[in-house]
């Protein structure tokens, strides 16, 4: 299953208490709550290129399965990190404490963030 494809954000859940706990500024996190940012993904074998707009905010990570690369975090912060994937529609990876998994199944993209008990998930359906 190939994840290429662009996906709009349909919902999100627990987008501000998340977003407090990693410390971005409130001013963002207003910013941020109600736009509904698109996804690009280009997916080449394990080769994977992953650009987020969100309003004029671009965030781009690229990514070997199973080789370390430099992520962007949510607040801009990057750090190393391995992606993993489990069967063929499920990317895993450990940023800093954060859980991030993204599971596809058909057109929706779940991607589902945990830090602690608190859990940040998005929907995005393919465009």
């Amino acid at each position: 299953m190939s994840f290429t494809g662009k996906y709009e954000l349909q919902s999100q859940e627990n987008f501000e208490p998340f977003m407090k706990a990693i410390g971005l500024p409130e001013d963002q996190i207003q910013k941020g709550k109600d736009i509904k940012s698109i996804s690009e993904i280009v997916q080449d074998g394990k080769k994977f290129k992953v650009t987020v707009t969100t309003g004029t905010k671009v965030m781009k990570n690229e990514f070997t399965i199973g080789e370390e690369s430099e992520m962007e975090m949510l607040n801009g912060e990057k750090v190393k990190a391995v992606v993993q994937m489990e069967g063929n529609n499920k990317l895993v990876t450990q940023l800093k404490g954060i859980k991030s998994v993204t599971e596809l199944n058909g057109d929706t993209i779940t991607h589902t963030m945990t830090l602690g008990d608190l859990t940040f998930k998005r929907i995005s359906k393919r465009i």
